[in-house]
C-alpha cells in the first residue's frame, strides 16, 4: 500500500514543476519544503535551482537511523526481518532487526525500495527540519552532526524546531464528555489509553486490555476503535470508520463493574487536552512521534505499545535510552495478555520505576518549554532555517 501511495505522488511530479515555474514568473521562490512522501520533488527543486529542505516529522534518532539505512543495506544481503540480530547505528541504542521501521523490513518488497530511495536522498537536500529539540536526543544529534550517519557523503544542516504539536482544540461535543469526566477524577490517577488514528486491535486483544484494566484497579480513560475489517492486529487502511459496538467487543458486564473507575470513548478523544488534564497520570501509547511529544509537553509518563511504521524503533528509544516509558511486551504470537496490561499500568502508576519515568518526563517537559521560549534553541533553529532559505 505504501508503494502505491509513493507511486501516486510521483505521478504528480510534472505538475509540481509546472506550478513552481508558474509561481516563479511573478515571485521569487526562496525554498521548497517537502516531507518523505514527496521525495521526487527534491529533483524538481534541484533542477530549478531552488533550495529544497525536508521536514522530518519524527525525531532526530529516527532521522539518524534513516540516514544510516543505506549503509546497513550495503553491508548485508538479507532483509532486516531475517537477520535475527541487533543493529548498531551511531548515537542509538542497539536495535533488534525486527524493530526496524515496518516498510524497511523486507528488501524484496517495493516499499523497501521507496524508503531506501528516501534515505539516500535525505543527505542531498539543502537541510533537514526535525520535530525535536536539542536536549531530547543529544546522542543522535551528535552522531548526525559528526557525520557518522552518512558514510559516503555530506550531512546537510539540521534544524531542530520542536516540539511542534497541535493546539489544544476543545471544539467538539465529544470532547466535553471525557473532559468533564476527568474533572471528577483525582489528580494524577487516570491511565489514558489511545493508539492513534490508525491504531486498531482485534476483538481478542480488546478483551485482554479490558480484563487487564479491570484487574489493575486503576482509573482509566480508554479510546476504542472498531477492529480492522481483516482479522489482524494492525491493518493500516482496512479498519472500519464505524463506531465500535462496545457491548459485543468488551467482556460481559464490563461497564457495570468499572463504571466508578473508567470511561471508554469511541473512536477519538482530544488528546492534547486530555494529556494536559491534571487527572491524567500516565499514557499507554502506540509511540507515534506526535503522541510522544504531546506526552512530554504535558509531563505524562508513558507505557510503550507500538503498532506500525517506525513505532517499534521509537519504543526502543523511549525505554532504553530516553527512559521516558515502560515497555508493554507482547507474546510470540503478537498478543499482549491481560496480565501484562495489568502489570504495566500498575507499574507506571504505583512503582518506583514508574516514579523514575515520571521524574524524567517532567524534566524533559521543562526542557521542551525552554527550547520553545523566546531565546530557546528551537526558536533559534527556526530563525537559522529562515535565514538559510533567504540566501
Amino acid at each position: 500500500m505504501e508503494a502505491l501511495v509513493f507511486e501516486h505522488i510521483n505521478l504528480t511530479t510534472p505538475q509540481v514543476q509546472t506550478t513552481l515555474l508558474s509561481i516563479s514568473l511573478s515571485s521569487s521562490i526562496r525554498a521548497v519544503v517537502i516531507d518523505g512522501f514527496c521525495t521526487a520533488a527534491l529533483e524538481v527543486g534541484t533542477s530549478l535551482q531552488i533550495p529544497t529542505y525536508y521536514f522530518f516529522t519524527s525525531g532526530a534518532s529516527c532521522l539518524g537511523l534513516f540516514l544510516y539505512i543505506p549503509t546497513l543495506h550495503k553491508n548485508t544481503t538479507k532483509s532486516f526481518k531475517d537477520l535475527n540480530t541487533h543493529l548498531h547505528v551511531p548515537g542509538l541504542p542497539p536495535i533488534p532487526s525486527s524493530h526496524m521501521p515496518e516498510p524497511t523490513l523486507d528488501r524484496t518488497k517495493e516499499q523497501h525500495s521507496w524508503f531506501l530511495n528516501f534515505a539516500t536522498r535525505l543527505p542531498k537536500s539543502a537541510g533537514i527540519i526535525v520535530n525535536t529539540f536539542n536536549s531530547l536526543e543529544p546522542n543522535a544529534l551528535k552522531a548526525i552532526s559528526d557525520g557518522l550517519c552518512v558514510q559516503d557523503g555530506h550531512t546537510p544542516p539540521i534544524f531542530c524546531v520542536g516540539p511542534v504539536i497541535k493546539s489544544n482544540d476543545q471544539s467538539s461535543g465529544g470532547q466535553a464528555e471525557c473532559l468533564k469526566w476527568l474533572d471528577s477524577q483525582p489528580k494524577g490517577r487516570v491511565v489514558y489509553l489511545c493508539f492513534g488514528s490508525l491504531g486498531t486491535f482485534s476483538k481478542e486483544q480488546l478483551k485482554e486490555i479490558a480484563v487487564g484494566l479491570e484487574k489493575s484497579g486503576q482509573r482509566f480513560l480508554w479510546v476504542v476503535r472498531s477492529p480492522p475489517m481483516k482479522e489482524q492486529s494492525q491493518q493500516l487502511l482496512s479498519q472500519s470508520e464505524e463506531d465500535p459496538d462496545l457491548d459485543s467487543l468488551l467482556p460481559e458486564s464490563f461497564f457495570d463493574r468499572t463504571r466508578e473507575k473508567g470511561l471508554v470513548v469511541k473512536q477519538w478523544a482530544p488528546q492534547v487536552a486530555v494529556l494536559s488534564h491534571d487527572a491524567v497520570g500516565s499514557f499507554v501509547t502506540h509511540c507515534g512521534w506526535n503522541s510522544v511529544l504531546e506526552a512530554i509537553c504535558a509531563g505524562v509518563p508513558m507505557v510503550a505499545w507500538p503498532l506500525y511504521a517506525e513505532q517499534r524503533f521509537n519504543k526502543i528509544l523511549l525505554v532504553e535510552q530516553l527512559k521516558l516509558a515502560l515497555p508493554m511486551n507482547e507474546s510470540d504470537g503478537g498478543l499482549v495478555s491481560a496480565a501484562e496490561v495489568e502489570r504495566r499500568v500498575r507499574e507506571i502508576m504505583e512503582s518506583e520505576e514508574g516514579n523514575s519515568v515520571r521524574e524524567q518526563v517532567l524534566a524533559k517537559r521543562q526542557e521542551a518549554m525552554a527550547a520553545t521560549s523566546e531565546q530557546g534553541s528551537s526558536r533559534v533553529a527556526l530563525a537559522k532555517f529562515m535565514e538559510s532559505a533567504k540566501r
